[in-house]
């Protein structure tokens, strides 16, 4: 996992899969070394799912680091009328996502390099399981990229654990001018909710 982060993971392929059961779905998705916890959807990911209330129902939603798509995908399931855009620098992570969308017929979801989603795209939501072990120069630089992307009235939630930081990166967003709230608190992971 040390490498999920990488835009060429150096470990070899080895092939899996996971099943995302959620109240509202239920989807399989295929997974691989190399990317972010290809054993099970990790709990983070899957506090920030049963937490959050539905996405906007149309514009431009994102996954903030998507790995092999279970954020993605869920948004794209409960906002059919919107595009979701999954990025990652991972390249294997984006060919699973976007395998993954198709298996399930989410044709809306687009699964794209971080330095490829055009500069004039505007997100009505933003939900993210950041990779708070990048750094934690690189995840400010990160989030202060995507965050200022939000519409006016765009909102993002974050998922972080709370022995990773998420109290002082809840006082860094703060002072950074952002409204940030915790919105929820389960199982060590807090999940904050960003706006402007």
């Amino acid at each position: 996992m040390a490498h999920y982060f990488s835009e060429q993971p150096k470990t070899a392929s080895r092939p899996g899969s996971v099943d995302l059961v959620l109240p509202d779905l239920h989807l399989r998705l295929e997974t691989d070394s190399g990317v972010f916890s290809p054993e099970r959807v990790d709990t983070g990911t899957r506090v920030l799912l049963e937490s959050v209330p539905p996405p906007p129902q149309e514009g431009d939603l994102l996954d903030l680091g998507c790995g092999y798509g279970p954020i993605a995908l869920t948004m794209a399931t409960r906002a059919p009328g919107a595009t979701v855009w999954a990025v990652d620098v991972n390249r294997r992570s984006l060919e699973l996502t976007e395998r993954n969308a198709q298996a399930a017929r989410l044709y809306k979801v687009k699964s794209v390099h971080v330095d490829e989603v055009p500069d004039d795209v505007r997100f009505q939501a933003i939900w993210s399981n950041p990779a708070i072990r990048i750094g934690k120069q690189a995840l400010h630089e990160m989030l202060t990229r995507w965050l200022t992307r939000l519409t006016p009235d765009g909102v993002a939630y974050l998922v972080v654990q709370k022995h990773l930081g998420s109290d002082s990166l809840q006082r860094w967003l703060g002072e950074q001018g952002w409204q940030v709230s915790r919105e929820a608190s389960r199982a060590a992971y807090r999940i904050l909710k960003v706006t402007r």
